[in-house]
C-alpha cells in the first residue's frame, strides 16, 4: 500500500496518455470532498464540499477546498460533476463558480435542483446538464456514465469516468440498502457490468469501513419513530440534516399517522423540503404541512417541529432552543428527537445540546439510546461485497479520516487486490494512473481555506491561533508614551485586561517593572517604538507568567511625543 509522506514535492508534468487524479479534499476528514481528474489538458472536477468547522476554529462559518492549484486552470475545466445534494459535495460550488460562473454542473435532478436554490442566493445563475442513472455523457474530454446507488439522500450517483488511459469509478457516498424508501437500489447490475469491462482504479467510500456487517434499512427506524409518536405527552422536535428526504418523510408519515401537524423552523430546512415536495421526491399528504406561527393556536401534543442542528452546531435551531435563545421554548414533557449520526469531531458539541435540552425537561431521543439514525454509508461487509463484484485493478480509499481510508484499504486488500495497486492518499497528494498502474506522483497545495461572514480566504491559521488565544486566557493591554528623543517615558503605563482574569489593580505590580526595562534601554539609545512594544510584551508577559501561569495576548501600544 501506498501512501504520502511530507517529502512529497510538485508532481511532475502528466505523461502523455495518463490520467490524473488530484483530491483537493475528503481525504483524512469526513467532509469537503472534492477530487480533480485530469486527462489531455482537460479538467473534469467531482463534487466541491465544505467542511463544517469545530471547535479550535472559533469564528468560522465554513471551510473550503483549496482552489490555488487549478485557479489559473479555470478554462481547462469542463465540467463539475456532482454525486448528490449534501453540503460536503455541493457547499463548495457557489465559491468556485464566483471565479469562472460559467463551469458546468453536471447531476440529477434533486441534486441540481438544491445547488441552482443555493447559487441563487449567491446571484449565480449556472449551466446545467441534468443526467440520470444508466445515462452516458461526453463531458469534454471525459465519457461519464451515471449509476444509480442508495445514500441518505435521493437521486445520488456514482460515476465512471473513462478515457483512453482507463476507466475510473468514483462511488460518491453509497450505501447498499435492499429495502430503501424510494425503492432505488444501488445497482449492482450496473457495477458488475464495468467490473467486467475492467475498473482500473476505483474510488471508494471510507467513511464506514471501520463498521462490521451490513448498514440496516432505513425502514427499520419507521416503527421506532412510531413508538415515539405514540408515547410523546407534548410537542416533538426532530433535528436533522437539512437534506435528509428519506428521514423527514419517515417523520412527516408518522406524523400524519398520529394526528400531528408539522412545520419547519431553519432557512435551510424550509429551502430543501420545498424543492423536495416541488420535485415529487418528498410526499405530503394535504394539510400536513403549516406556517410555524399556525403551531401557536394547535395544542402541544399535535405539533411536530423540524429544524436543524442534529451536529450541535452553534447558530443551527437545536443548539439555540438548548441556550433559551430561539424563540422556541423547551418545556418540561417536550421530546426531541435527534435522527442523525455523530459526525466525528462534533461529539462534545452534540452532547452539550442534549445537556441543554435535557436542563429544560425536555426527553430527548438519540442514537445512544434508540435506533433514530441508521448511515448512509456502506459498512465493511457492503464494501467487501462491492469489491468482490467491481474487481478493481488499483483502488483509491475516499471520503474519510485515516483511520477510515487504512481499514477501506485492507478490505480492498482482502478481496484480491495487490497491496502495491491500493493508494492511500490525503489532500493534495497526486496519483497518476499510467500503463494500468496507479502511484503517488508528487503534491499540490490544499490546505484549508476558511469562509468568515464575507471574508473568504482572509482568515490564517495565526489568525485563528490568536482568537484561541483571545478565548482561552483574554487579553491584557498597555498603553504608553516615551519622549521620542531620550525614550523615556512621559506617560503613562496604563493596564487594562478583558477576560484574563485578572484585576486591573493587580498589575501595580508591574509597572515598576515596565518603568525599569524602558529606563535601560533609553540608556541603551533603543527608541525606536516597534522595539520598544516588544520590550513591553515579553516584560509583561514574563510577570503574568511568573504569577498567575497564564498566557494572554498581549497588546503593546508606544507613543511617541
Amino acid at each position: 500500500m501506498s501512501h504520502p509522506h511530507p517529502e512529497l514535492g510538485a508532481p511532475p508534468k502528466l505523461p502523455k496518455g495518463g490520467l490524473r487524479v488530484t483530491p483537493l479534499g475528503g481525504l483524512g476528514e469526513i467532509g469537503r470532498n472534492m477530487t480533480v481528474f485530469e486527462y489531455d489538458g482537460r479538467l473534469l472536477i467531482v463534487d466541491c464540499g465544505v467542511l463544517f468547522p469545530e471547535e479550535e476554529q472559533p469564528g468560522i462559518d465554513l471551510i473550503l477546498p483549496d482552489f490555488t492549484s487549478i485557479r489559473d486552470r479555470l478554462d481547462d475545466i469542463d465540467g463539475i460533476v456532482l454525486t448528490h445534494g449534501h453540503e460536503d459535495h455541493i457547499g463548495g460550488v457557489p465559491f468556485l463558480l464566483r471565479e469562472k460562473p460559467d463551469i458546468p454542473l453536471i447531476g440529477s435532478k434533486l441534486t441540481l435542483a438544491l445547488i441552482e436554490a443555493k447559487l441563487q442566493e449567491h446571484r449565480i445563475r449556472p449551466y446545467t446538464l441534468e443526467v440520470k442513472e444508466g445515462h452516458t455523457e461526453r463531458i469534454g474530454s471525459f465519457d461519464c456514465e451515471f449509476v444509480a446507488v442508495n445514500h441518505s439522500i435521493p437521486d445520488a450517483l456514482a460515476v465512471a469516468i473513462r478515457t483512453p488511459a482507463g476507466m475510473v469509478v468514483h462511488t460518491g457516498d453509497f450505501k447498499m440498502d435492499q429495502l430503501p424508501l424510494d425503492r432505488r437500489l444501488t445497482d449492482l447490475p450496473a457495477f458488475a457490468r464495468l467490473g467486467e469491462e475492467g475498473i482500473d482504479l476505483l474510488l471508494s467510500d471510507s467513511t464506514n469501513a471501520e463498521v462490521p456487517g451490513f448498514v440496516p434499512p432505513e425502514r427499520d427506524i419507521s416503527n421506532v419513530l412510531r413508538t415515539v409518536f405514540a408515547n410523546a405527552q407534548k410537542r416533538i422536535i426532530v433535528a436533522s440534516f437539512a437534506s435528509h428526504v428519506h428521514r423527514i418523510q419517515q417523520i412527516l408519515d408518522a406524523a400524519h399517522e398520529y394526528g400531528r401537524r408539522v412545520a419547519f423552523v431553519g432557512r435551510s430546512m424550509v429551502r430543501n423540503m420545498g424543492i423536495a415536495r416541488e420535485l415529487g421526491y418528498l410526499k405530503v399528504p394535504a394539510g400536513l404541512v403549516v406556517d410555524v406561527k399556525a403551531l401557536d393556536d394547535l395544542p402541544d401534543d399535535e405539533v411536530v417541529l423540524v429544524c436543524t442542528g442534529s451536529q450541535g452546531e452553534p447558530m443551527a435551531a437545536l443548539s439555540r432552543m438548548a441556550n433559551r435563545d430561539h424563540q422556541i421554548r423547551i418545556v418540561p414533557g417536550d421530546t426531541v428527537i435527534l435522527a442523525s449520526s455523530l459526525i466525528p469531531g462534533n461529539e462534545n458539541a452534540v452532547y452539550r445540546v442534549i445537556n441543554g435540552l435535557t436542563r429544560w425537561g425536555a426527553d430527548v431521543v438519540h442514537k445512544g439510546n434508540a435506533k433514530v439514525h441508521v448511515s448512509g454509508h456502506a459498512s465493511a461487509g457492503e464494501l467487501l461485497y462491492f469489491y468482490n463484484i467491481c474487481k478493481p485493478k488499483n483502488l483509491m480509499p475516499v471520503h474519510g479520516e485515516w483511520r477510515h481510508l487504512r481499514a477501506n484499504a485492507e478490505l480492498g486488500a482482502l478481496t484480491g487486490v495487490p497491496k502495491d495497486r491500493i493508494v492511500i492518499a490525503e489532500d493534495g497528494v497526486v496519483v497518476d494512473l499510467v500503463g494500468g498502474v496507479a502511484k503517488i506522483v508528487g503534491k499540490v497545495k490544499a490546505g484549508y481555506v476558511y469562509v468568515d461572514g464575507l471574508s473568504v480566504g482572509d482568515v490564517t491559521e495565526a489568525h485563528l491561533k490568536d482568537r484561541r488565544i483571545l478565548g482561552d486566557e483574554g487579553i491584557i493591554s498597555v498603553y504608553v508614551v516615551v519622549d521620542s528623543t531620550t525614550g523615556k517615558i512621559v506617560g503613562g503605563p496604563d493596564i487594562h485586561a478583558r477576560g484574563s482574569g485578572i484585576d486591573d489593580a493587580a498589575f501595580s505590580g508591574v509597572m515598576p517593572k515596565i518603568d525599569e526595562a524602558l529606563a535601560k534601554s533609553a540608556q541603551d539609545g533603543i527608541t525606536e517604538p516597534h522595539q520598544l512594544q516588544q520590550l513591553v510584551r515579553r516584560t509583561v508577559g514574563k510577570w503574568v507568567s511568573d504569577n498567575y501561569r497564564r498566557r494572554p495576548m498581549i497588546l503593546p501600544v508606544v507613543v511617541e511625543v
